[in-house]
Order: structure tokens, then C-alpha cells, then sequence
């Protein structure tokens, strides 16, 4: 699945003139704790002003949220989304920088994307990535071992094959945060000691 597919669409912006105090009002209205800070112009960068930011920058100190704008406490530029990003993607992008919500843009606002998205509209659960990535190194497999019997372990073909399956491993094992002990590229190689002359061709 797709950013797209899962993302709000209904976006509630504010500006950054605002004040504190109608961000919560406007947050209070609508039921949501992040808000999209709206550009000042095309060239100008979206922001983030969420509830946290108030409440630690805002409340903590006893501010007066009337005297305090949303400028003066918002995350600009934000970290943004492309539509065409899949789930998994957009989930360890929030796990690496510890964010929760985020803009979906391609060249214009389209959405915003949450953890609560990710878990309540995603197939995450039918569906895992990884047994996805498992099938398809198997069959990558499956077919590399059939081209190269057919035009040799030492052949540009059988390397180029055996690319696919080095680069399917290496996303699940990205995935994983776990390198596997051997490739299956490896494996065969032990089979057939002539396939690493293989990967000297050049692309």
C-alpha cells in the first residue's frame, strides 16, 4: 500500500501568524492534535505546529497562548511525504526521526499522514512486508538458478539475475536491521565457483 491510500485528505491548515490560542481552538474543533502550518507563498516550505509544541513551549512556562504566534513555536520545514511512498517506508520514517504526522505532498498539499493511519488503514497485518519480500526472493531465486543453467554460471544474464536476488535480500534485510550470514548469490557460487568471474562484466 501506498501513502496515498491511506493518508487524510481533509487538511486543516493554520497560519503562522496565528496565535497559540486559535491553534488550540481550532484543534479542540476538530478533534486533532497536529496542524499544518500553510505557506506564505509557492517557494516558501510547509510547517508543523503540533500539541506537543504547545504544551511543552507554551503551557510549561505559563505563557499567555494569546501573546505567543505559531511561528514562534513551530517545526519549518517539516519532514514531508511522497504519495507514492509505501507504508513501510513511511512507518520506519517516522520510527528513524521519532515523528507522528507529517505532510503528503507532490507539488502541492494532497494529504497528511499519521500514525493512526498507519495502523487502523494499512494491510500491515493481512499482509506483511516481509513474507511480500520473501515470496519474491524466492521466485527471483528460482529464476536466476534457471537462467544461469541455461546460459551458464559465468554469463552477464546469470549475474544480472543474481543482482535481483542480492537486491531483494538486501531490502529484507534492511528491514530486518539484520544482514544474513550468506546470500543465496553465495550459496551458488559454492555450487558453481565460476559465477564470480560473473560479476566482472561490465553494465
Amino acid at each position: 500500500m501506498k501513502a496515498s491510500e491511506i493518508m487524510t485528505t481533509e487538511v486543516i491548515t493554520i497560519r503562522g501568524s496565528a496565535t497559540v490560542a486559535q491553534a488550540v481552538k481550532l484543534m479542540r474543533e476538530k478533534g486533532i492534535r497536529t496542524l499544518v502550518v500553510d505557506r506564505r507563498h509557492d517557494q516558501d516550505a510547509y510547517g508543523i505546529v503540533t500539541e506537543t509544541d504547545i504544551v511543552y513551549r507554551v503551557t510549561a512556562y505559563g505563557e499567555d497562548p494569546k501573546k505567543i504566534r505559531v511561528y514562534e513555536i513551530m517545526s519549518k520545514p517539516c519532514i514531508v511525504v511522497n504519495p507514492d511512498l509505501s507504508v513501510e517506508y513511511v512507518a520506519r520514517l517516522f520510527a528513524n526521526t521519532g515523528i507522528r504526522f507529517a505532510p503528503v505532498i507532490k507539488d502541492r498539499l494532497l494529504g497528511v499522514i499519521s500514525i493512526s493511519d498507519i495502523l487502523h488503514k494499512s494491510s500491515f497485518v493481512d499482509q506483511p512486508k516481509s513474507l511480500e519480500l520473501e515470496d519474491q526472493i524466492e521466485k527471483a531465486r528460482n529464476s536466476a538458478r534457471a537462467i544461469c543453467a541455461e546460459k551458464g554460471a559465468s554469463s552477464p544474464e546469470c549475474a544480472a539475475a543474481w543482482d535481483v536476488v542480492e537486491e531483494l535480500q538486501a531490502e529484507l534485510a534492511h528491514q530486518r536491521a539484520k544482514k544474513p550470514q550468506k546470500t543465496y548469490f553465495e550459496e551458488y557460487c559454492e555450487e558453481n565457483p565460476d559465477a564470480f568471474e560473473a560479476r566482472m562484466y561490465e553494465s
